[in-house]
């Protein structure tokens, strides 16, 4: 039996990239949450002032032997515009920064590979801004924003932002999907 691995991941508003990793066979739990800032202990509206340092991720927990890291991040790299610097379509702010937030040295070094090698293909036009740091002062989001999209899929932000995303993941990676 393998372990279960941990990513953390930021590509902008949590909602939308929980909804994207819950998709994924062999993702066994996505947790939206705060990490990488200085506030002992954030909330929803002390991150949204862009004064914590903070940024909006998400963790997941997965199977190595379903879904392989550099598997979660080919996926990270395609759902996200990752050359906007603090910014994700409408979003802005630095809680909205891309990044990888790595557990431990072979994730930094798979995370920095892949950046590498996605920056050099055409996938996109300018340079990619993407943070790769180790995951510090992570703390979970308030409960209202676990599994926001799957319970809450008539709101308006998520009904327009998610499902761009959802085509776009169902039509490059379907051999990586659960449902």
């Amino acid at each position: 039996m393998s372990e279960i691995e941990q990513a953390t991941l930021g590509a902008g508003c949590f909602w939308c990239v929980e909804a994207v990793f819950q998709h994924l066979a062999g993702v066994q739990h996505v947790e939206s949450g705060y990490s990488n800032g200085q506030d002992p202990a954030p909330s929803y509206q002390t991150v949204c002032t862009g004064m914590t340092g903070h940024a909006e991720v998400i963790r997941i927990e997965f199977n190595p032997t379903i879904i392989s890291y550099e598997q979660l991040l080919e996926v990270f790299w395609h759902t996200h515009d990752p050359t906007t610097l603090n910014q994700q379509g409408a979003d802005r702010g630095t809680q909205y920064r891309s990044g990888i937030y790595y557990h431990n040295d072979t994730q930094r070094k798979l995370a920095e590979t892949s950046r590498s090698r996605t920056d050099a293909s055409d996938l996109w036009p300018n340079p990619i801004v993407t943070e790769i740091k180790p995951l510090q002062n992570y703390h979970p989001a308030e409960n209202y924003h676990q599994n926001y999209y799957r319970l809450n899929p008539g709101q308006p932000y998520c009904s327009i932002a998610i499902p761009p995303k959802l085509e776009k993941l169902r039509s490059k990676f379907p051999d990586l999907l659960a449902d």
